[in-house]
């Protein structure tokens, strides 16, 4: 590893999650990237869960950065959409897949049997959730899951809650995802949270996770604090066999 890149690792004790603190986002993103890249020359027809939101963008730009001086290396490439906002247009600006098609499917030229995608404006949303379940089923699991967390501990949609579920589900979504950044612009709001579930994540064979700013500050403290609890779901990631926690200065504080 250049240690250019990395300030600090941290080898935690019984644990299966690799802190790596990056001097900056820009460091943190090119990281990403190069995991990225170096799991797809071992093979190219991984599938690749890709989250939407502010933390992983310049990540996305670098990878695509790639194709463009390789682009047989992402021709076999599948790509999944980690969740929506639900009851929104899909040509919503504020929508996960405006996201995905902006930074990722247009840029790299995904064809539309290479990615999995919930319409986030369904006729029936529960029947959506089955329909994605069972592709992922048919054609998963997982090589590569990218996340964010949320402030106040999501990861996906999966929200703060007694319980969580395993697959696929219509969430109920927090005021805190509610005010999320993708949705500032938007006149209109989503009525609800359409979202892989745990079950789908963990069961990836890599799990990036990617944590950056001062609003992550807190949120991340109490990650590392490795109290599992479905109140914070992004404390799971803790029993994943597989995680590389990228953060940068700022949020590691």
């Amino acid at each position: 590893m250049d240690m250019g890149f990395v300030l600090k690792i941290f080898a935690l004790k019984n644990c299966n999650m690799q802190i790596n603190i990056c001097e900056s986002y820009e460091r943190l993103s090119l990281e990403a990237k190069n995991i990225l890249i170096s799991e797809l020359l071992r093979h190219k027809d991984l599938m690749l869960c890709a989250a939407t939101g502010s933390s992983p963008t310049k990540m996305y730009e670098l990878f695509v950065d790639e194709a463009k001086t390789n682009p047989e290396l992402f021709s076999e490439l599948t790509l999944i959409k980690l969740d929506e906002w639900g009851n929104l247009p899909m040509n919503n600006e504020g929508t996960c897949e405006s996201y995905i098609q902006k930074y990722l499917i247009r840029p790299l030229g995904i064809p539309q049997e290479r990615y999995i995608a919930f319409q986030s404006k369904p006729e029936n949303p529960e029947r959506e959730c089955l329909r994605v379940q069972k592709t992922l089923e048919a054609k998963g699991p997982i090589d590569i899951c990218i996340l964010g967390i949320g402030v106040n501990g999501h990861i996906a949609l999966n929200e703060p809650s007694d319980y969580l579920d395993a697959d696929c589900h219509v969430a109920y979504l927090t005021k805190e995802s509610l005010k999320h950044p993708m949705l500032a612009d938007s006149d209109e709001k989503p009525l609800y949270g359409i979202t892989l579930g745990m079950a789908n994540i963990m069961q990836s064979k890599l799990i990036i996770l990617l944590i950056s700013g001062t609003k992550k500050r807190e949120i991340a403290k109490q990650l590392f604090e490795k109290r599992i609890t479905t109140t914070l779901p992004a404390s799971l990631l803790w029993l994943h066999p597989h995680v590389i926690c990228l953060i940068d200065k700022e949020a590691a504080g």
